[in-house]
């Protein structure tokens, strides 16, 4: 009985030391653990947030340049028929929103969104813009119906996108 409680004497305390290095050698460990991957997300964001802001600058000079006025600017030629005028502005659209496709990656999904809604949305504005000129007729009449139309409405439908874009962009700084 004697031995047993020496034996005794000198595990539970060898027991405790090791119980107490196994936890706060757990907890250091785990602490290190999430130190190191803060450090990886820091890095992470160091480099994504700079190709981040230029997806937004580069969805917003598209909406800038779908917007109506410089659409029409950019677009319309002496002699031109509305119904060319149509065709042309339709395929810049598609053109321009096919080059920036890539660029969802890097913006919310909202984002995405909205900005697709205000592509559509200007689609659907030039096309019933058309519908009511005739096809035949000059550029210049297809122009005036899209302008008066987007002043009808307040502004361009590329305008809410453009906003949007900005405001989440903002949350960089």
């Amino acid at each position: 009985m004697n031995a047993f409680l020496d034996v005794l004497k000198y595990t539970i305390p060898a027991i405790i030391v090791f119980a107490t290095a196994y936890f706060i050698l757990k907890s250091f460990i785990e602490s290190e653990e999430k130190k190191r991957k803060l450090e990886i997300r820091t890095k992470n964001q160091k480099l994504i947030t700079p190709i981040r802001l230029q997806a937004y600058e580069r969805l917003t000079l598209f909406l800038e340049r779908i917007s109506p006025n410089s659409l029409i600017l950019r677009i319309q030629k002496p002699n031109m028929t509305a119904a060319e005028l149509q065709r042309e502005s339709l395929a810049v659209i598609r053109t321009e929103f096919e080059h920036n496709l890539s660029q969802q990656i890097y913006i919310s999904k909202q984002a995405w969104e909205v900005l697709k809604s205000a592509k559509e949305n200007l689609v659907k504005l030039i096309n019933a813009s058309a519908d009511k000129v005739d096809p035949k007729a000059n550029a210049m009449e297809l122009s005036k119906v899209i302008l008066q139309t987007v002043i009808k409405v307040g502004a361009p439908p590329t305008q809410a996108a453009i906003d949007f874009l900005k405001a989440e962009a903002k949350q960089f700084f």
